[in-house]
């Protein structure tokens, strides 16, 4: 389920920023939530993209919280939606009406403090340019 997540939104990032030759995204879960066989996945995600020469300095990305749907058939899951709050005066009662009561608040503790993920998408990006280096 994780890697599917990681790679939805590297799909959907994949032409907005651009001059990268590898993306990577890293995300924290919050809890989720289960309604008529949508699974709703509340976290914050960490996009980064990633050149040989610049090494684990990211070039691009983003950090914010983000909500996704996925749907279950037959022990395959794909997604169905995704979410992000609004930005500038609108952020915190969009992210009010993504986010059940009991999860904005760890929302807003990790606005700019993702060391956690920060020390994942170096791991990913090292792992990476070891491959590279080896080809």
């Amino acid at each position: 389920m994780n890697e599917l997540i990681s790679d939805y939104i590297i799909q959907t990032y994949a032409d907005t920023y651009y001059g990268t030759e590898k993306q990577f995204e890293v995300h924290k879960v919050y809890g989720t939530s289960e309604s008529n066989g949508v699974i709703n996945v509340y976290m914050w995600s960490y996009y980064g993209g990633f050149n040989r020469a610049t090494g684990t300095e990211s070039q691009s990305g983003h950090s914010l919280p983000a909500v996704i749907q996925l749907s279950k058939r037959d022990d395959h899951y794909s997604v169905t939606g995704y979410k992000e709050p609004k930005d500038g005066s609108l952020y915190q009662s969009s992210l009010k009406k993504m986010f059940p009561k009991k999860y904005v608040k760890s929302a807003g503790q990790d606005s700019g403090n993702i060391a956690g993920l920060q020390k994942e998408m170096y791991q990913k990006v090292e792992h990476w340019l070891g491959k590279q280096e080896s080809l």
